[in-house]
Order: structure tokens, then sequence, then C-alpha cells
């Protein structure tokens, strides 16, 4: 416990023995101030209400737990933390029994050639959504006559579960960009 006193000139406060009365449940401290230097402090004495326990009937009760969905816009990255811009054309191959399938992105001129060397390497293709991250390591780059003209990035999903996941995926990105999915026929 420390006191506050209105002393000219006033650097730190220590504590002494408390004593607690009986009585009135007040509890008692003396404090010693130990001054080095003046001080233009001109406080004034300060009490503060008795703080009464906490009774059964004064319990706060935690509120019940409600999940909270963060809404996070799909997107796909080369560069981690950098948007790519650019639509991809989007081929998707599956097993005739559902094991497993491929997805293959193909970026035409993709937004990430005008700032690679600024902001970082390409490091994979990273899907993004609220449900969290898809990455493929499989990403090539396309060059016509030494200059960047395209990525091509492969995803393969080896179970029905990674399958769903990405197909969750790709609804939320193909309406957030105004994709439209064709079943060859």
């Amino acid at each position: 416990m420390a006191c506050v006193r209105s002393i000219r000139s006033l650097t730190s406060v220590t504590q002494s023995p408390r004593y607690v009365s009986r009585t009135t449940g007040i509890v008692m401290s003396s404090c010693s101030v130990h001054p080095i230097a003046p001080s233009s402090f001109t406080g004034s004495p300060i009490s503060l209400p008795r703080l009464h326990p906490p009774t059964p009937t004064t319990l706060i009760r935690p509120r019940s737990l409600v999940p909270i969905t963060m809404m996070v816009k799909p997107t796909l990255q080369f560069i981690q933390g950098t948007d790519e811009l650019t639509i991809p054309d989007v081929k998707l191959t599956r097993s005739r029994d559902g094991s497993n399938g491929m997805a293959l992105f193909s970026f035409d001129q993709p937004s990430v050639f005008d700032s690679s060397g600024e902001v970082g390497e390409i490091t994979g293709l990273y899907m993004i959504d609220e449900e969290g991250v898809i990455q493929s390591t499989d990403v090539n780059a396309r060059f016509v006559n030494g200059k960047p003209e395209g990525i091509v990035a492969k995803h393969v999903m080896r179970t029905p579960k990674e399958w769903d996941r990405f197909m969750r995926f790709m609804e939320r990105y193909s309406d957030q960009n105004g994709l439209q999915f064709i079943k060859k026929q």
C-alpha cells in the first residue's frame, strides 16, 4: 500500500508494516518519503471508498461464447502479402473414383512480374480465404524472347477432403472475381 501526500519535494514512497483495525476494517500504514529534488507537485489528499468482497449474488457470470467468423476476401498470392491482380484461367481434372484431382492455374501477364523485384521472390501459389491458406509450390514461369510472359501453377489434391477444401476456396474466389464453371462435354 502506498500513500499520496501533498509534499513539495517527493521522489519515492516506501511502505512500512500495515495495521488492520478489527472494528472498522480500515488498513493503516505509514509511509516514508525520501526527498531528492525540488518538484512542482502540489497534489491533494485522496480517499478511496472501501471495497467490499463480492458476495455470491454479485458475481459476474461469464457470457456464453459466440463464434466469430472472420470474412477474408479470397485471394491468390505468389509472394506472401502481395495479392495477385490477374485473374487466372483454371482447369480442373479429377480421377473417376474421386480420390484425387489436380487444378492448373494459367496466368497471362501476372502483376507479380511488375513487383517481384521490389517485394521479393515467388515462393509458391498461396490460396487464401476465411478457412486458411492452401499452398502449392509447383509454380513455373513462361518466357518469350527472354521476357516473362506468364505463370503456370499446379495444385495436386490427393484426398477427397483436399478436393472439397479446394472447391470451397474456388467457389468463394469465383464469386468474388466473376469466374464461371463450365463443365467439359
